[in-house]
C-alpha cells in the first residue's frame, strides 16, 4: 500500500470523527408521527328497544349487552369495532339516592386525576325530556378514559357513560378518533330521553 493511499484513508477517519463529534446547535429533535387514521362518514340510527332510555347513535358502531354485569336490563356497551373502543353505559334506578350516584360518578372520575392533565366538565340540560347531567372530558396522554358523563331526570333514572379503548393509553395518537367519537357522544346526549311516561307511577326500573 503506498502513502498515498494511507494517507488518503488517514484522512477519512479523522474526518469521519470530528464531524461525528461536532454539536449541531441547529438540531431539533422531530415530533413522533402517528398513521393517518381513516374515520367514517357520520350517520345515525334511533334507539328501538325497550331500555329505559334511549337516544340516536352511530350507525358504524354496534350495541351489545353489558355481559359483565348479567341481568342488568339497562346495561349496554355501544362498540366501535373500527376503533376497538366501547361506551360503557351502566343504569341504575334513583331511588333517595340520588346524591351517592351523583358522588359516585364523580368518584369515577376522580380516579384519572394521577394520569390527567386536566379534567374539562359540562353541565347538559334539557327541561323539555327532563335530561339533566354533567360530562367530562379527561385530557391527558395516559388517561385510561378521556370521557366520562351522567345523565338523570332527578328523580327516576339515572345513566352514567365511559368510553375506554382496547389498547394501550396513548391518547396523542388516539387524537383523531376521541375527537371523532365525542361528536357520536354530544348526539347520544343531546338525542337522549327516558321511555316512560310522568304520570306512571307503577313503572318497572328492575
Amino acid at each position: 500500500m503506498n502513502k498515498t493511499l494511507i494517507y488518503f484513508l488517514f484522512a477519512i477517519v479523522v474526518i469521519a470523527f470530528t464531524t461525528g463529534g461536532c454539536e449541531n446547535d441547529d438540531y431539533y429533535p422531530k415530533p413522533r408521527g402517528y398513521f393517518r387514521i381513516a374515520t367514517p362518514e357520520k350517520s345515525y340510527v334511533k334507539l328501538d328497544s325497550n331500555l329505559n332510555y334511549s337516544f340516536e347513535y352511530p350507525g358504524y358502531a354496534r350495541i351489545t349487552n353489558d355481559y359483565i354485569t348479567e341481568g342488568k336490563h339497562n346495561w349496554i356497551n355501544i362498540f366501535y369495532p373500527d376503533f376497538k373502543g366501547t361506551l360503557h353505559l351502566s343504569y341504575k334506578p334513583v331511588q333517595d339516592n340520588l346524591p351517592k350516584l351523583i358522588r359516585d360518578a364523580h368518584e369515577f372520575v376522580d380516579k384519572h386525576i394521577p394520569k390527567a392533565n386536566a379534567i374539562e366538565r359540562r353541565t347538559f340540560i334539557n327541561d323539555s325530556a327532563s335530561v339533566y347531567g354533567l360530562v367530562y372530558e379527561i385530557k391527558g396522554t395516559g388517561a385510561a378514559t378521556p370521557f366520562q358523563f351522567y345523565l338523570t331526570d332527578s328523580s327516576r333514572h339515572f345513566v352514567r357513560g365511559a368510553l375506554y379503548f382496547n389498547t394501550k393509553p396513548n391518547n396523542d395518537s388516539l387524537a383523531p378518533v376521541i375527537d371523532f367519537i365525542e361528536g357520536d357522544i354530544n348526539q347520544m346526549i343531546e338525542t337522549f330521553h327516558w321511555n316512560d311516561k310522568k304520570n306512571n307511577k307503577n313503572l318497572n326500573l328492575n
